[in-house]
């Protein structure tokens, strides 16, 4: 009885495996497509987005510390609760930085991008 449900196994797993390097390939292939069609911005958009975001992490770390130590400094509180504090404004604007830029994040896409992402989606979900 083993050997059946291995071999069942092998094939999902094998069907599996394909799908996933199809819907790998469909996309590569469509991100090639839309960058091909704007290099130039994209190439910028990402190099000030990473440095943005290396600076950006640097200056959230020291604000985190100096946010502490004045708590510490300004409150009588248990240091736990002075970093629940911090952590639930950094919750709070993580919240609406990914509200934003989700919004952000739409805008026009070739045809195929949106058909692939259908596509993978409703494999995802097993609809067809």
């Amino acid at each position: 009885m083993d050997k059946p449900k291995s071999k069942n196994f092998a094939n999902t797993a094998s069907r599996i495996s394909a799908i996933a390097t199809s819907v790998m390939d469909l996309h590569v292939k469509i991100a090639l497509q839309e960058v091909d069609r704007e290099k130039r911005r994209l190439i910028s958009g990402v190099i000030f987005i990473a440095l943005g975001g290396i600076l950006l992490l640097l200056v959230l770390i020291s604000i985190h510390i100096i946010s502490y130590l004045a708590l510490s400094k300004f409150n009588n509180w248990n240091p736990e609760n002075n970093l629940l504090l911090i952590i639930g404004v950094d919750l709070f604007l993580a919240g609406l930085s990914i509200k934003l830029g989700g919004k952000l994040a739409k805008g026009p896409y070739l045809p195929q991008t949106l058909e692939g992402l259908g596509k993978t989606t409703k494999a995802v979900l097993g609809k067809k």
